[in-house]
C-alpha cells in the first residue's frame, strides 16, 4: 500500500520547504506597460540563473566544410566560434532561386543522434530520401517551404559527443547530457545556458548573411529543442516568432511528474516560476504550442494549463491570438500539419 502519511513522503517534504518562494516572479501583471516592466526583470533574473550568457564575444569565423545540392535547397555544413573556447558546426540550408532576403528559421534538434536527424541524414551521414523519426526531417521542410534554416549541432550531441567515434555512427546516438549538465551545476551555472548563449552567437552568424531577412527570423524545435526554443525565445528578442513541440508543458506534470534527462533540470527555477511564467517573456510574439495528445513524456492536460496560464501575458498585449496551439492526436512526434502555416504567416 502506498504510503499516506504526508510527512514520510521526501516529495512533499520538499514541496512545503520551497512553499514559501514558489513561484516569487509569477506573471500577474494586467497592463502593457506593467507586463513590459515584469518582463525585464524576469529576463535578468533568468539569464543570471541559467549562467553562461556573459562569456566573451569572439569572431565567427565561419568556415564551410561541405556543401550538398537536395532538391530544392542547398545544403552547407559550416563551424562557428561561439567562444574563445568552443566551436559549433551547423546546417545552413537556403532554398534555391531566393531573388531577394527570405525570412529564416532557427531550427533545434531534441534528443538522438543530432542534428542529421532533423536536416535529412541518417546517423552515418547517408541521405534519406523520406521524413523519418520524431523530428520528421522538419529543417529540411522549412527549407523547401522558402525559409533559410540554420540547424546546430546542439552542445552535447552527434559529432560534439564526448564519446563520439566517427567510425561508428551508433556513439552518436547517446548524449552526454549527464555529465555536462552536472559539470555546469558544480560551477554555478547550466547547461541550457550554454545553449542559449551558442543560439544567440548562431543568429549573430544569420543575420550577416544576404539572403536573409534580419527582420523576420524564427525558431522551431521539439522535445529538449523545444526546450532550447522556450528559452532562446525568451531571452532573445531577434526571435519574432516560434514553434514549441513536444515540450509547451507545466513542469509539475512533465519534468517534475515523469523521469526525465538531467539537461531539463534547471536549478532555483521553480523560486522565478512555472514553464507558463518562462513563456511569458515571449508575449506579445507569435508562438505555437505543437503537442500530441498521446505524449507521455509532457502530459497533455498540463500543456493546456499552461497555455491558458501564459496567455495572460499575450492578453496584456491585447494579443491573445498570437499563442495558438496544435493540438493532435499522436505521440511525442513534430506534426507541423500547423506549424509551417504559422511560421510563413508571421514571417
Amino acid at each position: 500500500m502506498a504510503n499516506q502519511n504526508p510527512q514520510w513522503n521526501p516529495v512533499a517534504t520538499i514541496d512545503k520547504l520551497g512553499a514559501a518562494t514558489y513561484r516569487s516572479c509569477q506573471f500577474a501583471a494586467k497592463t502593457t506597460k506593467d507586463t513590459t516592466a515584469w518582463q525585464k526583470r524576469m529576463r535578468s533574473r533568468l539569464a543570471a540563473l541559467l549562467g553562461y550568457l556573459d562569456q566573451e564575444k569572439v569572431p565567427a569565423a565561419a568556415r564551410t566544410v561541405e556543401s550538398v545540392h537536395r532538391e530544392g535547397y542547398v545544403r552547407r555544413k559550416i563551424v562557428i566560434r561561439t567562444s574563445p573556447h568552443g566551436a559549433m558546426p551547423m546546417y545552413l540550408l537556403i532554398p534555391d532561386d531566393l531573388d531577394t532576403p527570405a525570412p529564416a528559421v532557427l531550427a533545434l534538434h531534441g534528443h538522438g543522434y543530432g542534428v542529421k536527424d532533423i536536416v535529412g541524414l541518417w546517423d552515418d551521414g547517408s541521405e534519406r530520401l523520406k521524413p523519418d523519426g520524431y523530428h520528421r526531417d522538419f529543417a529540411a521542410e522549412l527549407a523547401l517551404r522558402g525559409f533559410v534554416v540554420l540547424a546546430p549541432e546542439i552542445f552535447g550531441f552527434g559529432g560534439r559527443h564526448i564519446r563520439h567515434d566517427p567510425d561508428d555512427p551508433a556513439s552518436s546516438r547517446q548524449s552526454d547530457c549527464y555529465r555536462i549538465s552536472m559539470n555546469a551545476i558544480m560551477h554555478g551555472g547550466t547547461v541550457q545556458g550554454i545553449k542559449v548563449w551558442e543560439n544567440m552567437r548562431a543568429l549573430d552568424y544569420l543575420t550577416t548573411l544576404k539572403e536573409v531577412d534580419a527582420d523576420r527570423i524564427g525558431a522551431m524545435g521539439i522535445s529538449g529543442g523545444g526546450q532550447n526554443t522556450l528559452f532562446t525565445t525568451s531571452l532573445e528578442p531577434r526571435i519574432k516568432a516560434c514553434v514549441i513541440s513536444g515540450y509547451f508543458c507545466q513542469w509539475e506534470g512533465s519534468i517534475l511528474g515523469c523521469d526525465h534527462c538531467l539537461c531539463n533540470f534547471i536549478p532555483g527555477i521553480l523560486e522565478l516560476g512555472e514553464m507558463s511564467d518562462i513563456a511569458a517573456l515571449i508575449a506579445p510574439r507569435p508562438c505555437l504550442a505543437e503537442h500530441g495528445k498521446r505524449d507521455l513524456d509532457f502530459p497533455v492536460a498540463y500543456t493546456r494549463k499552461a497555455v491558458r496560464e501564459a496567455r495572460a501575458a499575450w492578453d496584456a498585449f491585447g494579443a491573445g491570438e498570437l499563442l495558438q496551439t496544435d493540438i493532435f492526436d499522436g505521440p511525442h512526434r513534430i506534426n507541423g500539419e500547423k506549424a509551417y502555416d504559422f511560421l510563413e504567416a508571421h514571417l
